[in-house]
């Protein structure tokens, strides 16, 4: 019986430990440097904030000083894909911290809209865009649960296999 509860209780202990970690700290376990975005490539901004809300302008996955390009269901596959979503998703990271000074006053990660170059037959979409989702879980929690769009595109700036963007609540 006793061993039961220092069980429960070290469980406890240990969700508790796992909620009260912040993105930042996340962040840093994963051993994740975020460097400073790129400047916007025409006539717009990275981020515009409305009251509590945050909306970043689409963004493609950047890796050694180029975009990964080429189109789903031929010139990549969906590891590939998922990977650029990812990249994707550490730039707007990029751009939140460059933002909000801390990725910590992401109240909620809303809805992201997921944009995907590929054939005409292929259909694994939301298996590109979850690497994207999937590292908002990994960084932000319960926070990071959000509503979604995955498509796909005939094509997308520069050749970029995906392009997202993403609206965003902040504490105010």
């Amino acid at each position: 019986m006793k061993n039961i509860f220092l069980l429960l209780i070290t469980n406890c202990l240990l969700s508790f430990t796992l909620l009260a970690q912040d993105a930042e700290t996340r962040l840093k376990q994963k051993g994740i440097t975020l460097i400073a975005p790129p400047a916007p490539v025409a006539n717009y901004v990275n981020a515009v904030r409305v009251d509590n809300l945050l909306f970043l302008s689409g963004r493609g996955p950047w890796k050694d000083s180029a975009y990964i390009t080429g189109k789903l269901g031929k010139d990549l596959t969906i590891e590939q894909g998922y990977e650029a979503a990812r990249l994707t998703g550490l730039g707007h990271l990029s751009v939140l911290k460059a933002e909000l000074g801390s990725l910590n006053k992401v109240k909620r990660i809303v809805k992201v809209l997921g944009m995907v170059n590929c054939t005409d037959d292929f259909k694994d979409q939301p298996k590109v865009i979850n690497g994207y989702s999937d590292l908002m879980m990994e960084i932000f929690g319960e926070k990071g649960k959000h509503a979604r769009f995955a498509v796909g595109m005939n094509a997308l700036p520069f050749n970029i296999a995906v392009e997202i963007e993403v609206i965003i609540e902040i504490e105010e």
